[in-house]
């Protein structure tokens, strides 16, 4: 072995020193608030799934009554892992099941109602939808997610606050002990008979969710970590912001749907928009309902992933106990539609530059990080620039090309910036829009030909971070029946 004198190695180590000082600045300071990491995970999920299944299944109804027979529920050729071949041909990291819907079934064999899965025929009794929906996702690498109606027409402590509310949370604690690690619980906001008299405890449940499971999200209404983007129909708000004022919101209060919508820019907690729309138009499965067609899922897709959003698509299993095969293959084809948009980035092999670049020359926040596909990576203005100043340019390679897409993400990891911005293809304004924040897809009216593309952020909270910009052709703008 070569011995290397002590010397050596001082001057070895001071090298890289000065290499690491002049190839990296320190970058710019973070805007609050900012994302967890479990938040920052979630966001980068895109698309999760959700199975609405259990008494209504049966009764051919959206809300139970309550009053339904155990009876009813009898799903002979259930396979939960059937379930996460939908899960997957959707390209779903996430899938969550409705544990307890309105009505009051639990799906688990509860130990504090005999409304459940115990006294029901299927399995003599013995069955437990969420354990097999747990082990079936986990199987797949999927993460579990699981929703609990706090609204239970079935109980009849339901209105009688502290009865409830310690009943609920029972029902909770079961849950998040007995089926491993979850990754969202779900809180729906919808109340009816008694919700005058009825008081959640939200505070007490979210605490309790922490302790028992510290890296899950919480959706609901009103956060903590994810909020309700405000309608059932997948569509975000432009602006949508992942910024809002967490003290301003109430679950269940629907005058705030256009806040939930768009979020805050003032907003002092980091609580993004979870968009949740359903392959059919019930979100149980009924008979005689149809998917919704590729084009319609693509253009929720575009409204909600595209606007800052993760897509929650619910995909709901029959009677049987499974989803059905026109479902499925809907999933398949709508993510091979995805596939063929979003793989070939157009951008590729184009120079970068920029009006400025945080560090200077070599200070490791160049223009060409939005094209590294990298997202540790990302492009920074200089802070001296004036309000209104910044842009970043892709000079194309080769001959102009021919695009109808245009991919902006922001380095969210530092905070939400972008407030406005405009798309320029060869100096012709092509596209413009208010926040961007993880991705903002602009899906143009036409196919447009260029051999420069300028991104200018007009407003923005500190100086604008983008982490990736992209070009991509989606055939559909062309041909409307491409994706039908």
């Amino acid at each position: 072995m070569v011995r290397r004198s002590a010397w050596f190695w001082i001057m070895a180590f001071l090298h890289l020193c000065h290499l690491s000082l002049s190839n990296s600045a320190t970058p710019p300071p973070p805007v609050l608030p900012v994302p967890s990491a479990s938040q920052l995970h979630w966001q980068r999920r895109e698309v999760i799934m959700f199975f609405h299944f259990g008494m209504n299944t049966f009764t051919d109804a959206e809300w139970g009554t309550g009053a339904e027979s155990p009876s009813l529920f009898n799903p002979t050729g259930l396979n939960a892992n059937q379930w996460m071949d939908a899960a997957e041909a959707a390209g779903a990291s996430l899938a969550i099941l409705t544990a307890k819907h309105h009505d009051g079934f639990c799906l688990w064999p509860s130990q504090y109602t005999d409304h459940s899965v115990a006294k029901s025929p299927w399995k003599g009794g013995k069955g437990d939808v969420v354990g097999e929906f747990a082990n079936a996702a986990r199987s797949r690498g999927i993460d579990v997610g699981l929703y609990l109606s706090p609204w239970d027409r079935h109980e009849k402590t339901y209105g009688r606050e502290k009865e409830y509310n310690e009943f609920y949370m029972a029902q909770l604690h079961e849950l998040l002990t007995k089926y491993g690690s979850i990754s969202e619980i779900w809180f729906d906001g919808a109340k009816g008979e008694g919700a005058t008299e009825m008081n959640y405890h939200f505070r007490d449940w979210f605490e309790m969710v922490k302790q028992l499971q510290s890296s899950i999200n919480i959706f609901s209404n009103a956060g903590p970590d994810i909020r309700w983007v405000g309608d059932e129909s997948g569509s975000a708000g432009d602006p949508c912001w992942s910024t809002i004022n967490r003290s301003l919101l109430r679950i269940g209060d629907a005058s705030l749907l256009s806040y939930l919508k768009t979020g805050d820019p003032q907003g002092a907690d980091w609580v993004p928009a979870e968009c949740d729309v359903s392959i059919r138009p019930g979100w149980f499965w009924h008979k005689n309902e149809t998917a919704k067609s590729v084009s319609q899922l693509l253009e929720i897709y575009y409204n909600s992933v595209g606007r800052n959003c993760v897509l929650l698509l619910n995909v709901p299993p029959n009677t049987t106990g499974l989803v059905s095969g026109d479902d499925t293959q809907r999933l398949k084809d709508f993510r091979a539609a995805i596939s063929r948009i979003f793989s070939n980035d157009l951008a590729t092999g184009s120079a970068a530059t920029a009006s400025s670049e945080w560090g200077g020359p070599g200070g490791g926040f160049a223009a060409a990080n939005v094209l590294d596909s990298d997202d540790q990576t990302f492009w920074a203005a200089d802070g001296s620039d004036q309000q209104g100043a910044h842009w970043i340019e892709l000079a194309l390679p080769a001959a102009k090309k021919s695009f109808n897409v245009v991919r902006i993400q922001e380095a969210i990891a530092l905070g939400q910036r972008i407030m406005e911005h405009e798309v320029y293809a060869d100096d012709v304004l092509v596209a413009q829009g208010m926040t961007v924040g993880h991705k903002r897809l602009h899906r143009l009216t036409t196919s447009v030909t260029a051999a420069r593309v300028k991104i200018r952020i007009t407003k923005s909270r500190g100086t604008p971070l983008l982490s990736a910009i992209g070009l991509h052709y989606d055939p559909s703008v062309d041909g409307p029946g491409e994706f039908n």
